[in-house]
């Protein structure tokens, strides 16, 4: 008989499956994992104390930082949080453009998931085909933010500005010829919001291919199905939320249950698991990518029948507009005194969440009257599955902490904060 020995085996913090600076130490026993203990502040960048230093609306980019696939919604609990503080509420456009735009990032972050998770388990043609997706969404935001990743498109009072009524076209170049671009710009020759809904009309279809290549794979089953296997007591109890919650089979989902925002007025449902583990939190995603693109539709809808403004009209909080700010002599002193030192926000304390694509993210903050946050405490979603990375791999093999951390679906910006 060979000997089997016991390893303590370092994973990570650089490998590639570890989905950033995750640095595991494993205990083996032979090929089963025994302990798994999970090092993290490998990335920490000190966000919480940063905003502590800077005024209120200079932290707003700041936020996208921290889950760097679901750039908006981060932004969006920041931006709520000093919304009640001041007592101040957007426009209805915003709020629907706001409610848009967080599911499209639903669908950026569960395709980026998707892609990575499959290459993670061994399948490689998913990537690809996400891949091809986010472009379209990539370019979404790139209209409205001018920026691919980092948006800094939300503010306290609305949103930077309305939505473009026209998209960025490809020119021709040593890589694309005349037919080439006239193929990619086909849909493009109109506004966003026509661009957006023709994604909508064609996305359904790609998320059928997504389950083509995967729901029913015989592989893909056998490196899914009862691994990593959460009773719903147990997810309750670990901090779960979001689709790591609802694959253990509890229907919570903070757009219904404690709707912001125009969630009530939208409507979709909330896709739930029935075993808890890495094949239902799989369904789950695959279900909530189907259900964003149907939010998306409405919002499509309502914006296009509904103009108005996006952003309020109070100068002390928003910026006034640029052609006002080179005329208007108050105008420009208000320009100069929000960029520079901000607004004071009243005292008090408040908690603001959102149902991030990775479940509950929550920014608590607290102010003493001046111009920046006395305490800033971001709740990560990813931070509380992560603590339960030791439960959900005991007595499985080193091939299935792979596939545990693809379905915890992680971000280190967000963990280590």
């Amino acid at each position: 008989m060979p000997e089997i020995r016991n390893y303590t085996l370092n994973f990570g913090p650089q490998h590639p499956a570890a989905h950033g600076v995750l640095r595991l130490v494993l205990e083996l026993d032979g090929e089963v994992i025994e302990r798994a203990d999970p090092h993290i502040g490998l990335l920490h960048r000190a966000t919480e104390k940063l905003a502590e230093t800077k005024p209120f609306n200079q932290s707003v980019p700041y936020m996208d930082r921290l889950d760097y696939v679901s750039m908006m919604c981060n932004e969006h609990a920041y931006v709520m949080a000093i919304e009640r503080l001041l007592k101040i509420e957007p426009p209805i456009r915003a709020q629907y453009i706001r409610v848009m735009f967080d599911e499209i990032t639903r669908i950026l972050n569960h395709l980026l998931w998707i892609g990575a998770h499959a290459l993670d388990i061994g399948a490689m043609t998913v990537f690809l085909y996400a891949f091809r997706e986010r472009e379209d969404l990539m370019d979404c935001y790139e209209a409205v933010s001018g920026a691919r990743l980092h948006a800094a498109y939300y503010r306290p009072g609305g949103v930077y500005r309305d939505l473009p009524d026209r998209m960025p076209q490809y020119q021709e170049s040593q890589w694309h010829n005349k037919k080439d671009v006239e193929r990619f710009n086909r849909n493009r020759q109109s506004s966003l919001l026509d661009f957006i809904e023709d994604f909508t009309k064609r996305f359904p279809s790609y998320v059928d291919e997504y389950e083509t290549l995967l729901t029913d794979n015989r592989i893909w089953k056998q490196r899914t199905v009862n691994v990593g296997v959460v009773s719903p007591e147990r997810a309750l109890q670990l901090g779960f939320s979001g689709p790591m919650i609802r694959g253990s089979g509890i229907e919570w989902d903070l757009r219904k249950k404690q709707p912001y925002e125009v969630y009530d007025k939208v409507d979709f449902d909330i896709p739930v698991g029935v075993n808890g583990d890495c094949y239902d939190r799989y369904l789950v995603r695959i279900e909530e990518m189907r259900q964003s693109n149907c939010i998306i539709k409405q919002c499509v809808d309502w914006l296009r029948a509904n103009p108005g403004t996006v952003m309020i009209d109070d100068y002390k909080v928003a910026p006034p507009p640029r052609e006002v700010m080179k005329s208007d002599m108050e105008a420009l002193i208000h320009h100069f005194k929000l960029f520079s030192e901000g607004y004071c926000v009243p005292e008090g304390e408040v908690y603001a969440a959102v149902e991030h694509p990775k479940g509950e993210f929550g920014i608590y903050l607290i102010s003493d009257g001046a111009n920046k946050p006395y305490r800033l405490k971001i709740r990560a979603p990813g931070f509380a599955h992560l603590s339960a990375m030791d439960e959900m791999t005991r007595g499985h093999m080193i091939a299935d902490v792979v596939a545990i951390i693809g379905t915890q679906d992680i971000v280190f910006g967000e963990v280590d904060r």
